[in-house]
């Protein structure tokens, strides 16, 4: 048995989705909080409609670009001192006197050893929407904010 047999073995497929973590560039590597659910891992293409003149059977559909891009990030709200937290600040709190700083961001599907099994990167990739869900009064729910980032590209690396 290989090494990589061993280290992705039966037990990881199908991967289960509930083991992942997030690392922003600005944090060096590091996870900076517990992220309850990451959603807009997706690639589509936008298309047009071309008419051939005097084929009148059928249409063409030809792609045009990259449709916009969006990773939405949803946690509890984090402490004033989380590096996504300052860096969601500097965005929208600032007036745009400082630049917006685009930066990578990885997510990362994990193993019951805490190793990578999936990985996926995220180009350029700045918050665009910071919001922070309902309160209710009525329920015991942790008080969640939901991150939307903008990104350039991604890449599949595992």
């Amino acid at each position: 048995m290989s090494m990589l047999s061993s280290l992705f073995g039966k037990d990881d497929y199908p991967p289960s989705a509930f083991y992942f973590k997030v690392v922003l560039g600005a944090t060096l590597g590091m996870t900076d909080a517990s992220f309850q659910e990451v959603s807009g891992m997706n690639a589509e293409l936008d298309t047009e409609t071309v008419i051939e003149g005097g084929e009148n059977r059928y249409v063409h559909t030809l792609p045009t670009g990259m449709k916009s891009r969006s990773l939405v990030l949803k946690r509890g709200i984090a402490p004033f001192h989380s590096p996504l937290v300052l860096w969601c600040r500097s965005v929208f709190e600032l007036d745009f006197i400082v630049p917006i700083v685009a930066q990578p961001v990885g997510v990362y599907l994990m193993n019951v050893h805490r190793l990578p099994i999936r990985a996926w990167s995220f180009a350029n990739a700045y918050p665009v929407k910071w919001e922070v869900e309902k309160f209710n009064a009525t329920s015991s729910e942790v008080a969640i904010e939901n991150i939307t980032l903008s990104y350039t590209y991604s890449n599949r690396l595992i």
